[in-house]
């Protein structure tokens, strides 16, 4: 009996060894793999006041040294509008490009819009306290270099086409905000 004991305490501790080792290898590569200083935004919302945060957030954290990714997907893609054109669409995207805010000016509020009472409210208030317009925000986030990338797919489906985009956009898909999102410190949904 004890010779049976003796040889399973021996394949236990070589098994807690093994188990051991393999530990010490997967940590060994997680400390080489921290993030990136970056921060990836998904802005999927069309609306001033949650476009607004994304800008924000994106403004502060370039400041503050990050790489910023801003990927914009579906109605987030009306904020990079600066004009609606309507030939060579199809009739579908005709009437989403009439339905759609034409250029950011146009973006309504997410809450107590009022056929766009709000939005302007909004404008009028942060333009009292002295806090940058959404406008102002997109040129500061340029000069600081957060890359804008507008989602193809999102682009081709709403018939929204480069020449209705502001200068400097940047293209991608999934697979573009991805290879940001899994390098960054940080990703937000907006």
């Amino acid at each position: 009996m004890a010779a049976i004991d003796a040889l399973s305490t021996t394949s236990d501790s070589a098994r807690l060894a093994e188990r051991v080792a393999e530990l010490e290898r997967r940590i060994a590569q997680l400390e080489g793999s921290q993030p990136d200083d970056r921060l990836s935004l998904v802005v999927f919302s069309g609306d001033l006041d949650r476009v607004l945060a994304a800008f924000v957030i994106a403004t502060g954290a370039a400041a503050m040294g990050q790489q910023v990714d801003m990927f914009f997907t579906f109605w987030g893609l009306t904020a990079l509008k600066t004009n609606t054109q309507l030939s060579g669409k199809t009739f579908l995207q005709q009437m989403m490009s009439v339905m759609t805010p034409a250029a950011s000016t146009g973006l309504p509020v997410s809450r107590m819009n009022y056929f766009g009472a709000g939005s302007r409210m909004l404008r009028a208030m942060m333009q009292q306290q002295n806090i940058e317009s959404l406008e102002g925000l997109m040129t500061l986030a340029r000069d600081l270099g957060v890359t804008v990338i507008a989602c193809d797919m999102s682009q081709n489906v709403m018939g929204i086409r480069d020449e209705e985009l502001m200068p400097g956009v940047e293209h991608g898909g999934v697979a573009t905000f991805l290879g940001s999102a899994l390098r960054a410190r940080a990703s937000l949904f907006i």
